[in-house]
């Protein structure tokens, strides 16, 4: 030890006198004990946190696992004496991430029982609004447990913040003919949305004991997040959970129905069997077997995709079906997209044709009497942005402005943003404004983010839209209105279709890119009357032929 203080440069008597020091002022420090909360679920410790109580890896209900694995969630075990929550639980089953992707962030643990949430809450909270989020990451990946949605920024603006982990992938979203007829609803799939619900059950009838009001929850969440969103506004099992909802980068497709090949999908419960077959499981119970990773990466790499399924119960119809007819949540809804969407997500973009005459020739057959509409939008003059832009309005720009504007018409309030901010390092990277780059300015997690995310400057602009962000969403979880001290006023969609552009400065606007709704909402709607056409990221040179306007496309 000596010759580690002699190397060190500190001298024994030197260090003697500061070790007292120290321990004299340890034994006069407050010692701040761990909060400790009794909720009806049970007694659970947590951790302080700068003003903050802080509870990890609860768990809201268990995940049937193994052999008994694709049920709905149930109500996770009891627990005696104290549970210990200051640390996250695992996150659900998920592939392996690629390092090099942006959206990498390290996870610590996975496991199939994975049905967690975390809360964040302001020391002195009572009656407080509660925030929910819901993780994107396609339905495939993602956890609760990635840093840079650490709520304590938003609790420290009053709220409740919770974020939930919930079965992705073939262990969330696989409906097979064998497991709807063991269910007692003869339904299958839609696990990872039963376990969303569950969790939002679990605020109702917990949240109180942490500082929060039950009656004041606003779901959020970003891409599959955002989809989820959706799912549970369209959802009658979660009708009366929640009272506000935040749809970042959603996209309202066109999703499997249980049983019928229909809108360009194969049945849900048939993708299921051949998933099954291709893995070479003669039926469910060799799927339930199997290693719980080993099939999440085998049903992937043979081509499942995670999506919710119409099933006339959990999902009742089409989200487009269920939002035009009015039945959605009756809830104000804030609602957004970023304008760089694509520029990470290039798998969405179709490939660029050689020049401007091989675009042209091939979207003027696909879209017929729309052709010139799409090419205003899209014009071959800049194919390089049009290639990207086209796939972002399909999939999100048209989904933001639609919910607001379904929303608007149903007599409650929608409030509508267009991301499109930059900074250096994004802009070096052609990144400008891309897919999730909102999220660290409205959780103020701009030192949280994944290591290969584009590094944001710490000057005094950043951390002001930063503020300004959070402060938004914020003030629209606590009264439903979007406001922020010193910014300007975010003016509802209403008749005037305002929105609010976050670029280097929020500024209230009007009339987002003319045409852009009306072009998809047209594509959309003749492809649902046909029946056998999707729509999603086919849009452009890779589009089916558009069939014909019919009366109720007009």
């Amino acid at each position: 030890m000596r010759a580690v203080l002699n190397a060190l440069g500190v001298g024994l008597a030197a260090t003697a006198c500061a070790l007292a020091a120290v321990t004299a002022a340890v034994a006069k420090a407050p010692v701040v004990a761990a909060p400790v909360v009794q909720a009806p679920a049970g007694t659970m410790r947590g951790v302080q946190q700068e003003g903050l109580r802080v509870f990890k890896g609860v768990p809201y209900a268990a995940a049937p696992v193994g052999p008994l694995r694709w049920r709905p969630p149930v109500a996770a075990p009891a627990w005696s004496g104290v549970l210990e929550a200051s640390d996250f639980g695992p996150a659900c089953v998920q592939p392996k991430a690629n390092a090099a992707s942006i959206y990498a962030s390290p996870l610590k643990a996975m496991s199939e029982d994975c049905l967690s949430l975390n809360i964040w809450s302001p020391k002195e909270a009572k009656g407080a609004p509660v925030l929910v989020w819901i993780h994107g990451g396609s339905l495939v990946a993602g956890s609760s447990s990635e840093t840079m949605y650490d709520g304590a920024a938003l609790a420290r603006r009053g709220l409740v913040v919770v974020s939930i982990n919930y079965r992705l992938g073939v262990l969330g979203y696989l409906a097979h003919p064998q497991l709807s007829a063991e269910s007692a609803e003869h339904v299958s799939g839609n696990y990872g949305l039963l376990d969303q619900i569950a969790a939002l059950r679990w605020v109702r009838d917990n949240i109180a004991a942490f500082g929060g009001d039950p009656a004041r929850v606003t779901i959020a969440g970003e891409s599959a997040g955002g989809l989820s969103v959706i799912y549970l506004m369209a959802s009658p099992r979660a009708r009366g959970l929640f009272d506000k909802a935040i749809a970042q980068s959603a996209y309202m497709i066109s999703t499997p129905t249980l049983r019928e090949a229909r809108h360009g999908h194969v049945a849900a419960e048939a993708m299921g069997a051949t998933t099954a077959a291709s893995l070479g499981a003669a039926d469910v119970a060799a799927l339930r077997a199997m290693d719980a990773q080993a099939l999440t990466a085998q049903a992937l790499a043979a081509g499942f995709q995670s999506f919710g399924a119409v099933d006339g119960k959990i999902l009742p119809q089409q989200m487009v079906d269920t939002f035009d007819r009015g039945e959605q949540a009756r809830v104000p809804l804030l609602a957004g997209f970023n304008s760089g969407e694509i520029r990470s997500l290039r798998m969405l973009a179709p490939p660029p044709p050689a020049d401007a005459a091989a675009y042209e020739s091939q979207i003027r057959p696909r879209y017929g009497d729309l052709a010139d509409a799409f090419l205003r939008l899209y014009p071959s003059s800049d194919l390089a942005e049009s290639v990207l832009a086209a796939p972002r309005d399909a999939l999100y720009g048209w989904t933001a402005q639609r919910m607001v504007e379904k929303q608007t018409a149903l007599g409650a309030a929608g409030y509508l943003y267009l991301f499109d901010h930059g900074y250096p390092a994004a802009e070096d990277a052609g990144l400008r404004a891309f897919h999730a780059a909102e999220i660290p300015y409205v959780f103020g997690t701009a030192s949280l983010t994944p290591p290969a995310w584009p590094k944001r400057p710490d000057t005094p602009q950043e951390a002001a839209l930063t503020a300004a962000m959070g402060d938004y969403w914020a003030a629209f979880a606590k009264d439903g209105a979007p406001s922020a001290p010193g910014q300007p006023a975010w003016p509802a969609y209403g008749e005037a279709r305002a929105y609010m552009a976050f670029a280097e400065t929020p500024r209230a606007q009007a009339k987002l890119w003319p045409g852009m709704y009306e072009l998809n909402e047209a594509v959309m709607c003749r492809r649902r009357a046909q029946g056998d056409l999707a729509w999603n990221w086919n849009v452009g040179v890779v589009s089916p032929p558009l069939p014909p306007a019919v009366s109720e496309c007009r």
